[in-house]
């Protein structure tokens, strides 16, 4: 394989940000597809005031894309820009508005994105995973804390990245939603397909809700990368272990197989993890991936090198 392989990364938010941060460095041609269900800031008003897809997440992606020098660090910075104060631009974000205008002024979301990435000197393209905004919702146990072992729906991804339940399972709204063909076909053209890092429940899974999308995940000539968290999120998923992670990922999506599961050095519980990514037939690869400060955020030279020495060994 080569040693600048076509890889796409699924997900959204800072997950992504991370990963697109590091697989910059190493591939010769880059796809993030992201999800398209945030209904909070920003993104959520631009969301119900005009109907659009909501740009936060792409926006995030699009600034991960752009390069080290001058033109990239400052377009980066101008992209991701919030306003603040008490007006009525307070609380949007730079970027936000001007994929919007784009989208405005030419119709079509891909070709929108597409003009931002040429603006910013992105190092790869950035795809919605479907062509509507989407809703999740979640059955989450013992939402309500008198309740402990009571089943309840929660609606909308901020509600469901901060529940105080238990997140059993998750799914989309309106169900079985329309791929972008985009993004079905840079996963079936791609070297590698990579899952995660990032909010498990709300960036990773909801690729695999989207049938055009997760048909096109598993039927892939690609290797397959699954790349866990540093920590488990709070609220979302609070109290699991990485092996919960892989168990609810084989749970979502029914036939995965993965080539490859990507873990920090530092993960506990090895043996349990190295059990549940054999459910999903996976070498699991252990690497120095976090920053050295000791905090849970993936440091995105050494992710590079993660990224490297796994698609230079398969």
């Amino acid at each position: 394989m080569s040693a600048h392989p076509r890889v796409v990364a699924l997900g959204g938010g800072h997950g992504l940000y991370a990963s697109l941060s590091a697989l910059r460095r190493v591939s010769g041609a880059l796809t993030a597809v992201v999800t398209v269900a945030d209904d909070g800031g920003s993104s959520g008003r631009l969301r119900r005031e005009l109907g659009v897809l909501p740009p936060g997440d792409l926006r995030m992606a699009l600034a991960a894309l752009c390069g080290d020098d001058d033109w990239g660090t400052t377009w980066s910075r101008v992209v991701q820009h919030r306003f603040g104060g008490s007006s009525e631009l307070a609380g949007h974000v730079v970027g936000n508005l001007l994929i919007v205008a784009l989208w405005d002024l030419l119709g079509d979301t891909v070709e929108g994105l597409d003009w931002v990435g040429r603006l910013l000197g992105a190092h790869g393209r950035v795809l919605p995973m479907a062509a509507v905004p989407l809703d999740i919702t979640a059955q989450v146990e013992g939402a309500d804390p008198a309740r402990p072992y009571e089943l309840s729906m929660v609606r909308g991804q901020v509600a469901c990245a901060t529940t105080r339940g238990l997140i059993r399972s998750i799914a989309l709204e309106p169900p079985a939603p329309r791929a972008r063909p985009e993004a079905v076909a840079a996963v079936r053209e791609a070297d590698w397909v990579v899952l995660g890092p990032g909010s498990w429940f709300t960036s990773v899974l909801p690729h695999l809700l989207v049938p055009e999308l997760a048909g096109a995940i598993l039927s892939t000539s690609a290797r397959r990368a699954v790349v866990l968290n540093l920590a488990p999120q709070t609220g979302e998923t609070e109290g699991f272990s990485p092996s919960t992670h892989l168990e609810v990922l084989a749970d979502h999506a029914p036939g995965l197989t993965v080539d490859v599961v990507l873990a920090d050095r530092s993960t506990a519980g090895r043996a349990d993890l190295e059990k549940a990514a054999g459910l999903l037939g996976a070498r699991l690869v252990f690497a120095d991936a976090a920053m050295r400060d000791g905090t849970p955020r993936h440091d995105p030279a050494r992710l590079a090198g993660a990224y490297a020495s796994i698609f230079e060994g398969e």
